[in-house]
């Protein structure tokens, strides 16, 4: 399956991928809030796996995987049973989180792959570390990784842009998958002098260049009829500008490009990646640009 092209209708298939634990209670309802406004279909994915604290009991007194997997149907369909949409229940079993959700995302043609973040610290590191870096890199969907509670539908969305390839794709996504609207371009930057000791940085230096950086970019990013995108530009390094700016201003969705040679993915993958929602105190769209390498 290839990713979805921003020019794409409205999703028709999300994929919930849920480790039972508290945190991710907060992704289900974002998930069920999805499935309705979009009128999609919901799977609703658990992984099989012994790094379950209640599963790794269960393998070493002996439960075989038959009773592993009606346990995990039953929480799962517990779960569901309140929510106000359907939602179709499938456990997969495998060691690989993130391959496993990469091949159920194929199966189902999935446009959109949502999880969350455990408060446990064992299932919060499995679900926020290694497997959500391994799925930013690697997943041709968009991946919304939940903080918040859905409280209403996203209404302050912004788009963190560094002016690539990256994060335009991330944009049209973006305003595809939200339309009616308006979208905040945030671009935050450093004195080009900054790094000289006597010329001290001014939040003026460049400020003229970059507006139109950011007005080319628009020009040439094709973005939908209708659309509305309020740019803003800060001075300052992007980790706490940006930071600042969603706490200010109430910012509910902040999305990403998550591929190329963008600064902004570099601080949130890798080292950082096991504290990205501490990072960003909103709900997190990555969306991965169609012509990246796994």
């Amino acid at each position: 399956m290839t990713a979805t092209s921003s020019t794409d209708a409205t999703p028709r298939h999300l994929l919930l991928a849920t480790d039972f634990s508290a945190r991710c209670d907060r992704a289900l309802d974002r998930a069920a809030q999805l499935t309705g406004e979009w009128q999609a279909e919901l799977v609703a994915l658990n992984v099989l796996a012994p790094t379950a604290p209640d599963q790794a009991l269960a393998w070493a007194s002996g439960e075989n995987e038959e009773q592993l997997l009606h346990m995990a149907r039953k929480q799962l369909a517990r779960d569901l049973a309140a929510m106000p949409v359907p939602a179709t229940l499938r456990i997969v079993h495998g060691s690989d989180a993130a391959a496993a959700i990469r091949d159920t995302a194929t199966a189902i043609q999935a446009d959109l792959v949502i999880t969350g973040v455990s408060c446990s610290e064992a299932l919060g590191r499995l679900l926020l570390g290694s497997t959500v870096e391994n799925l930013a890199r690697s997943l041709p969907q968009p991946l919304l990784v939940v903080h918040d509670r859905a409280r209403q539908a996203y209404r302050r969305i912004l788009v963190a842009s560094d002016f690539s390839e990256s994060s335009r794709h991330a944009l049209l996504t973006t305003a595809r998958l939200f339309p009616g609207r308006e979208l905040i371009l945030y671009h935050a930057y450093a004195s080009p002098l900054a790094g000289l000791a006597d010329a001290p940085p001014s939040p003026g230096d460049g400020i003229v260049a970059k507006e139109s950086e950011c007005a080319a970019f628009l020009a040439a990013s094709a973005l939908p009829a209708g659309v509305k995108v309020r740019p803003v530009i800060e001075y300052g390094p992007v980790e706490s500008t940006l930071t600042r700016y969603v706490r200010e201003h109430d910012i509910e969705l902040v999305a990403l490009g998550s591929h190329g040679g963008s600064r902004i993915m570099s601080l949130l993958l890798g080292s950082t990646a096991a504290k990205l929602l501490d990072w960003l105190p909103c709900d997190t769209l990555l969306v991965r640009e169609p012509r990246a390498k796994a």
